[in-house]
């Protein structure tokens, strides 16, 4: 009896590196925000925390933008490939499946450079607060993912990334 292979896809990927985020680190890594809040309200500005919340879905947004804008230009299908993640450390628009590091980063770098002119814009036109809370808020959320960039290895260009709630994975093809 003859196998039924036809048309069918093998993916074979070697896993080069598995980089676990301890719970402890997810601890402190919610906990910033909190400390943030409260250091802005005492030295900044009272109302720091409406601020905050306000700039929660403002920088959700712009980075959704960015983000689905990059893939869009580069020509990545991102149908059913994207979504937003709502768990530590991954907030906001991810992968949901395998991605080339060369992608994932060109598109977090487009991020952190267009999301930090937008803070800048902000800047020059609403409070103090508000723009320290875009800042704080961009960079927090972009920092597990640069983490993970760096730990799998910065130069990797056809190298796969593969994110999961507790860690991410590197492969090769």
């Amino acid at each position: 009896m003859e196998p039924t292979t036809k048309g069918a896809t093998y993916y074979q990927y070697k896993l080069l590196k598995k980089i676990s985020i301890p719970v402890n680190a997810l601890r402190i890594y919610a906990a910033i925000p909190v400390l943030f809040v409260l250091l802005e309200t005492v030295f900044v500005s009272p109302a720091s925390l409406l601020f905050f919340l306000i700039a929660v879905p403002v920088i959700f947004w712009i980075q959704y933008v960015v983000s689905r804008s990059v893939l869009l230009i580069a020509g990545y299908p991102i149908a059913k490939r994207w979504r937003n993640s709502f768990r530590l450390p991954w907030l906001g628009y991810m992968p949901d499946q395998y991605i080339s590091c060369g992608l994932f980063r060109r598109v977090q770098l487009h991020s952190l450079w267009i999301g930090l002119a937008f803070a800048a814009l902000f800047a020059v036109l609403s409070p103090h607060a508000f723009t320290l809370s875009l800042a704080f808020l961009h960079l927090w959320l972009l920092f597990p993912r640069f983490y993970a960039l760096l730990r799998a290895g910065w130069k990797r260009q056809d190298d796969m990334l593969k994110f999961n709630p507790a860690d991410v994975s590197c492969y090769s093809q």
